[in-house]
């Protein structure tokens, strides 16, 4: 039994099922290392950078969001995260931690650019082609980069959060469908009621 945590009772199903990928986002958010009152860069407004930014908010950590475009921004400004961003109107801030949780190749690149001299990169996303960064620069700023692979280190951690409510995920969750409409939802269908949030339950009772 090494491998199962056990739920609290009462726990929100929806909840239950985003701790795997809230255990993912908390390891990336630990591996950020920052203190309270310091500042994070999340890259990315998916799945794990909305629940990495959930987590370090809830940690005392001020946390600012990069997206591609303002309609990718508009649900973490609906999480109440102020500092959300595109690319041509980041300011120039401290950024004591980046977290990279995007898909795009040229981000890891820029997490290092961004990040301050002895600061943190944090990398949890996965591009669809190599990444290329200058690894001079990795060593001239004297920054520390840390890979997340599982999430299984952060799952306890997650139940945790989640059942003393320090952190609601439910917002992620745009719409639950039974599994009649699987095969769409993989194909990359969105129910027409869905919300603006990146994740598609399925739940086979229905």
């Amino acid at each position: 039994m090494t491998a199962l945590h056990a739920l609290p009772d009462g726990m929100d199903l929806t909840l239950g099922a985003l701790v795997e990928p809230g255990g993912n986002a908390l390891r990336a958010v630990h591996g950020a290392g920052l203190r309270p009152g310091e500042r994070l860069l999340v890259l990315g407004t998916g799945t794990i950078g909305l629940l990495a930014a959930l987590f370090a908010r809830s940690q005392g950590v001020e946390v600012h969001l990069l997206g591609r475009d303002l309609d990718g921004l508009r649900l973490a400004r609906s999480l109440g995260f102020t500092g959300t961003w595109t690319r041509p109107s980041l300011p120039e801030l401290r950024w004591d931690a980046v977290i990279d949780a995007s898909n795009a190749p040229e981000l890891p690149a820029l997490a290092l650019d961004l990040v301050e001299p002895a600061g943190r990169v944090v990398y949890i996303g996965l591009a669809g082609a190599p990444s290329t960064l200058d690894t001079r620069a990795l060593l001239l700023k004297d920054v520390t980069a840390v890979g997340i692979l599982g999430g299984s280190a952060g799952l306890a951690g997650t139940i945790a959060a989640y059942a003393g409510g320090s952190v609601d995920a439910r917002p992620l969750v745009a719409a639950t469908v039974g599994l009649a409409e699987t095969a769409g939802v993989l194909a990359g269908h969105r129910p027409a009621d869905a919300g603006p949030g990146p994740k598609i339950h399925i739940d086979p009772r229905r």
